[in-house]
C-alpha cells in the first residue's frame, strides 16, 4: 500500500499528541477542532505547461544558435518537440515545477483547498457554529486556519492568522507537531473563554488527524 507524504509527516506518537490536544480543547469548550494534513493543495498543471514552454524555448534557442545557424524554422520545430519531454519532466519533479508557481498562486490554492476541506468535513454544521480547521499543506509549506461564523463574532481574524503563522514557523523549524499542539491549546483557551462547555455537549467531529 502506498502512503502519501501527508500520512507520514507526523509519526503515530505525534498524531496521538495532536489528538490529545484536540480532546483537551473539546473538554472545556463547545468548539470543534479538526487538524488536516495534505500532500499538496493542487497539481498546478499550468505550471508544468508554463515551465515546459519556457525550458523548450531556451533549449531550442540555444541549439538553433549554436548548431543550426539561428534558423527560425528549426527553432519552432525544436520548441514543439522539446515541449513534451520538458513538461513531463516538470510533472515528475515537484521541486522543478515549484519554480514556475508564484507565491500568490500557492496562497490562493491552499486557501481554496482549506475552504473545500472545511465543508467536506462538516465544520460548518456544528451546533454552535464553532468549528475550527487547522489545515497544513506540505508542498506549498503553508498553513491555513479557518473558523466558523460563530467564532468570528468573538475572535478577531488577526488572532486566527497568528495561529497559522505560528504553526507554519514551527514546521519550518522541524517542530510541526509541537507547534500545532501549542496553537490548538492556545485556540482552546480562547474557545473556553468565549464558548465554554455546555451541559449535553457532544463531540460532533472526529479528533483523529486527517491525512490526504
Amino acid at each position: 500500500m502506498k502512503y502519501s507524504k501527508a500520512s507520514k509527516y507526523f509519526t503515530a506518537e505525534e498524531k496521538a499528541k495532536i489528538e490529545e490536544a484536540i480532546h483537551e480543547v473539546e473538554n472545556v469548550s463547545i468548539g470543534e477542532v479538526v487538524a488536516m494534513v495534505v500532500e499538496s493543495s493542487d497539481r498546478y498543471p499550468e505550471a508544468a505547461v508554463t515551465g515546459g514552454v519556457f525550458l523548450a524555448s531556451v533549449a531550442s534557442l540555444t541549439a538553433s544558435k549554436l548548431f543550426l545557424g539561428s534558423s527560425l524554422w528549426y527553432f519552432i520545430l525544436l520548441q514543439f518537440f522539446l515541449f513534451f519531454p520538458f513538461r513531463f519532466l516538470l510533472e515528475a519533479s515537484p521541486f522543478l515545477k515549484s519554480m514556475f508557481i508564484g507565491p500568490r498562486s500557492k496562497e490562493e490554492r491552499v486557501r481554496q483547498r482549506a475552504l473545500e476541506a472545511f465543508h467536506e468535513k462538516g465544520l460548518y454544521k456544528t451546533r454552535g457554529n464553532t468549528g475550527v480547521l487547522f489545515f497544513l499543506s506540505l508542498y506549498e509549506r503553508k498553513v491555513w486556519v479557518l473558523a466558523d461564523k460563530g467564532i468570528y463574532e468573538k475572535i478577531h481574524q488577526d488572532t486566527i492568522e497568528y495561529f497559522a503563522k505560528a504553526v507554519s514557523q514551527g514546521m519550518k523549524e522541524g517542530r510541526g507537531c509541537e507547534a500545532l499542539c501549542e496553537e490548538i491549546r492556545e485556540a482552546g483557551e480562547l474557545l473556553s473563554k468565549h464558548f465554554p462547555l455546555e451541559p449535553g455537549d457532544t463531540d460532533e467531529l472526529p479528533n483523529k488527524v486527517i491525512c490526504r
